[in-house]
């Protein structure tokens, strides 16, 4: 089914859009956003790909900037029998895909009711308005001026991802980048003397992955890298300590680590060893990994304490649920479910050895909703070392948002969360969340006022923590000579 529109509509944002019906909390909110709509851009987390910045090439054209580089999108489309090869995705054997950006774009955009009422259509139409200039809102009908509109755009000099980069006030983007990235696109942005921040994020994640098919591959890689043979556990931490430092060499701030299970635990040194030698072997079970990253994770927290990189842990999510489709066109192809997760239980041997130290800095994000106000919310409350990161995935929405902020900050406070990012690998999606994040916040900072909570004063403060405070503090980041 498709639903062609009846005739072209204007594209309009509201002015209110996001904030509440009542009357008097849509007045509060909308003057602290105001105040916070033109902030700075603070990104701590996310997964655009520094070539993107360190080439500064003109975007090829609007598909591949805007649809199949969203895992929102392609996954709403695929849930409705649209098949990834028709959006211009390549499946991993080859086989025939559509090869025509047009015909993907039309595609998509004969399917875009799907979105309504969703995140993913917030931001849509927020980039093609506020970033693009679009004035007519996406149909099939509309589909093709829309390409052609953003496609003539996209030649210009204020369209290429530095320029836009700049007009979106961006005060610092950091990358996701594994241990064995040599991290070639960042020393570039570095040496070209562009002025604009952009800095690694250290994910070991391959590294660890004992069971996985790649891991020796990665193994291999890694030892090449730090010139030092890999044949044990150890000799694996001290190779990853040493990565850990190169990446702090290029502004790295943090290291990120996703799990299924947020598991830790200490593990005998035999009991460690016998796992190494098995995966050495490719004779690995997904239980020795479970058991290894556990082991491992507490070990990245002691390296933190050691050079200051805060610690990063995405957990409760079961990553590429869909064989199938990680047959067809490989990893992260939005086959990603969330899970229910222990963290009282699982994180209770890292936070015991590390949760109060002074050096140490812990953010977890989770998937699992139902852990906000049960667990996480009471560990942040008492752990100085650990923060909430903020929803994710499925939850950085409206109501998603709003849930967290109404479940965590009455045991957690707010000063325990980590602010806002927008994790996003979609370059022109950045200022459309942060926007969105910055409206629903002062919406549930407007309710709290006009409930005489807080009151208008407190509010504000806490709206210009949620839009670039907390996260700078979290993650431990300068703050520039002209805001302090």
């Amino acid at each position: 089914m498709s639903m062609h529109s009846s005739g072209t509509r204007p594209l309009e944002l509201h002015p209110d859009r996001y904030f509440d019906a009542d009357l008097l909390v849509r007045g509060i909110a909308r003057s602290l956003y105001e105040e916070t709509r033109s902030l700075p851009i603070v990104s701590p987390h996310g997964h655009v790909d520094p070539a993107l910045l360190a080439e500064n090439a003109p975007f090829p054209e609007p598909t591949t900037l805007l649809i199949t580089p969203d895992h929102y999108v392609v996954r709403m489309l695929h849930s409705q029998g649209v098949s990834l090869e028709s959006l211009g995705l390549t499946p991993t054997d080859g086989a025939p895909h559509e090869t025509n950006p047009r015909a993907a774009w039309q595609r998509f955009a004969e399917h875009y009711y799907l979105f309504l009422g969703t995140p993913s259509a917030a931001w849509l139409d927020y980039e093609l308005s506020e970033v693009f200039g679009v004035r007519t809102r996406l149909d099939a009908g509309s589909a093709l001026a829309i390409y052609d509109e953003i496609a003539e755009k996209l030649q210009s000099p204020e369209f290429l991802p530095r320029a836009l980069f700049e007009r979106f006030n961006v005060e610092v983007l950091a990358t996701t980048d594994a241990a064995t990235d040599l991290l070639a696109h960042h020393a570039r942005i570095a040496a070209s003397g562009w002025t604009g921040r952009v800095i690694p994020t250290f994910r070991p994640d391959r590294a660890l992955a004992v069971a996985s098919t790649g891991w020796r591959e990665e193994i291999g890689r890694l030892s090449s890298i730090v010139g030092a043979p890999i044949e044990s556990a150890g000799a694996l931490v001290a190779a990853l300590a040493a990565r850990r430092l190169t990446f702090k060499d290029h502004g790295a701030r943090a290291t990120d680590h996703g799990v299924r299970r947020p598991w830790t635990q200490r593990l005998p040194q035999q009991h460690l060893d016998a796992i190494f030698a098995r995966a050495m072997d490719g004779k690995a079970t997904t239980e020795d990994q479970e058991h290894f990253e556990g082991h491992m994770l507490i070990e990245m927290a002691r390296l933190s304490v050691d050079d200051g990189l805060v610690m990063q842990l995405h957990a409760g999510v079961w990553r590429d649920h869909d064989e199938s489709l990680l047959a067809r066109f490989g990893h992260s192809m939005g086959g990603d479910v969330p899970m229910a997760s222990d963290h009282v239980t699982g994180l209770h041997a890292l936070l015991n050895a590390y949760g109060n130290h002074p050096a140490f800095r812990l953010i977890v994000f989770t998937l699992d909703e139902s852990t906000y106000a049960r667990e996480l919310a009471p560990l942040a409350g008492h752990y100085s070392a650990m923060r909430l990161g903020p929803p994710w995935w499925f939850h950085d929405s409206i109501e998603g948002m709003t849930r967290f902020r109404q479940r965590t900050t009455e045991t957690a406070g707010l000063w325990n969360t980590a602010g806002f990012n927008d994790d996003t690998r979609a370059f022109c999606s950045i200022p459309a969340r942060h926007d969105l994040s910055r409206r629903v916040d002062a919406n549930w900072l407007a309710g709290l006022v006009a409930r005489h909570i807080v009151d208008l004063g407190d509010a504000r403060r806490m709206a210009r923590a949620l839009a670039i405070d907390l996260a700078r503090d979290a993650y431990r980041l300068p703050v520039p000579r002209h805001d302090k």
